[in-house]
């Protein structure tokens, strides 16, 4: 028997934290959407009672019910135990990091910072933000261009003369990458980043120079010096 009502932790076609009514045309209720619209309610009656809540709530239902909005899949999923994960490690690295950028400045040789790009697997805007947001969150490592046509970081590395430290800071990100959709992102977008990183062309060279060797023309996968 088909249930009349439906959970959005129990279908997984549901957008998060709403609910779907059966029928003929199929309506879904977006749950942030009526506390949003409850809390105008009340504001607007600028008494917080009982009654000023429950009328909120039942003119949000109807609101919604009546004026149904499109429904838009922005591609977020939330996995608890991927947050976990997330939260846990970027907790480690800002620690390491700071400990490692701390290092760098008290260092008694000189620095020679670049403009490197990552090429990421993700695909979607939500991801690749979300990607971006994590990176910056850690010390050593400003994100200063995201790239969406070729799914690139570009970040700004205080210490990029040694191609073994640019391999890491790239490593780190999609290390970042791969927490950040695994906690977020889709089964498609968990399934993309399984894989192994993409190439980064170039990579194998020092900051400042391209392929073969000559200057570096800023391509979207290789070092440019800063």
């Amino acid at each position: 028997m088909k249930r009349l009502i439906t959970l959005s932790s129990g279908d997984p076609d549901l957008p998060p934290f709403s609910i779907g009514f059966a029928g003929r045309r199929r309506r879904v209720l977006d749950l942030p959407l009526i506390a949003w619209l409850t809390f105008i309610w009340v504001l607007l009656w600028s008494t917080l009672t009982w009654a000023n809540v429950v009328t909120g709530v039942v003119v949000a239902v109807a609101v919604c019910l009546a004026f149904p909005l499109p429904q838009v899949d922005l591609g977020l999923r939330l996995h608890p135990w991927g947050i976990l994960l997330l939260a846990a490690y970027l907790l480690y690295d800002m620690y390491t990091s700071g400990v490692k950028v701390t290092r760098q400045i008290f260092a008694d040789r000189p620095h020679r910072p670049a403009v490197i790009g990552v090429p990421l697997r993700c695909r979607s805007d939500l991801m690749l933000a979300a990607t971006a947001v994590s990176v910056s969150n850690v010390p050593g490592g400003s994100v200063v261009e995201v790239r969406r046509a070729t799914a690139t970081l570009f970040l700004h590395v205080l210490d990029a003369d040694r191609p073994a430290e640019l391999e890491a800071v790239r490593r780190s990100v999609w290390k970042l990458e791969e927490l950040t959709v695994r906690a977020f992102g889709t089964s498609d977008e968990i399934a993309r980043v399984s894989e192994p990183p993409p190439p980064v062309p170039g990579s194998d060279t020092a900051p400042g120079t391209g392929p073969d060797g000559g200057p570096d023309t800023g391509s979207d996968t290789g070092e440019e010096g800063a």
